[in-house]
């Protein structure tokens, strides 16, 4: 639940100029993304907003126009669960832009019925990282060209409730768990971020995993009572320690929900730092095992291998 005193994305930007510079985001004709792209587009930035349904993505364009009238603004279609379309969105941006100076890897999906990707990946797994992963690989060297670049990828507290299975992460070989699905897919999200970061640093690329709250979107759209009183069941029996939490109560608007992804995009207090995880505009603390470096690195060349192999 917000309160008076919590910052908006645009709060966020008051003030910041990033005249000169390209920002990518994903997801951007919905939600948490379309805020961003209203925040960063109010910095003088070029905004390539990105995601799958045009008729939205063109909605967005018109609204962020209407919202900041000097707005640079262009849009590339990026469906993240075909990796022929991620690489062909990476081509486009590339020909938009010789650098990217923020990468924000915000689409994503929750909770959804069982349901596989172009590729076969496992809908969850394979949208909000592997797809993400793909897209990120193929802008580094316009990641490296900004001199100077931040990767945020949007992962959540959803990243407790599950770590990644490694010997069947697209959910091959046993009973297919959609909290358990996603919540794998947000701790890869985080450990993206933490191997990431180890790789580009010296590039001057730092990268950061984002919880944005528990937010209004059409995200939960696959969402019913019975998994709303699943989930606060499963988070608790998961994580003891922590107190109880009721989803239904914890929302918040995209205005605000969207702070903290535009916050790791442009604060200062963020300068060379990195393989952070993120939450309410400050650095927080992601469960172990989604900030283990061995772990960053096995899950780095797992989504190597099943990117390549699968693409082929």
């Amino acid at each position: 639940m917000t309160t008076t005193s919590d910052p908006t994305a645009l709060d966020i930007v008051d003030g910041v100029d990033l005249s000169g510079k390209t920002c990518v985001i994903t997801g951007a004709s919905s939600g948490l993304g379309r805020e961003s792209a209203r925040a960063l587009a109010r910095t003088g930035a070029h905004v390539i907003l990105a995601a799958r349904n045009a008729e939205a993505l063109a909605d967005t364009e018109a609204w962020v126009r209407a919202e900041v009238g000097d707005a640079r603004l262009s849009q590339v279609h990026l469906d993240l669960t075909s990796l022929s379309s991620v690489a062909s969105a990476a081509e486009q941006i590339s020909e938009l832009t010789p650098a990217v100076h923020v990468l924000m890897n915000n689409a994503g999906v929750m909770f959804t019925p069982f349901g596989r990707t172009v590729e076969g990946f496992e809908i969850q797994f394979g949208t909000n990282h592997l797809g993400h992963f793909e897209l990120t690989r193929l802008l580094f060297p316009a990641l490296v060209a900004a001199d100077g670049a931040r990767v945020v990828n949007l992962s959540s507290e959803g990243h407790r409730i599950s770590d990644i299975d490694f010997e069947d992460p697209n959910w091959e070989s046993r009973e297919y768990d959609k909290f358990a699905a996603y919540g794998a897919s947000k701790t890869a999200n985080v450990l993206h971020a933490v191997e990431l970061d180890r790789r580009l640093r010296d590039s001057s690329v730092r990268a950061f995993a984002v919880h944005p709250g528990i937010v209004a979107t059409s995200l939960a759209r696959h969402m019913t009572n019975d998994d709303f009183a699943a989930l606060n069941a499963s988070t608790a029996s998961r994580n003891p320690e922590r107190p109880a939490t009721d989803f239904r109560k914890q929302f918040t608007t995209p205005e605000y929900g969207a702070a903290t992804q535009v916050w790791a995009a442009v604060s200062d207090e963020l300068d060379g730092r990195g393989a952070l995880y993120l939450s309410d505009c400050k650095v927080a603390q992601a469960a172990p095992y989604a900030v283990n470096e061995s772990r960053a690195l096995a899950l780095w060349g797992l989504s190597e291998h099943l990117c390549t192999i699968r693409a082929q």
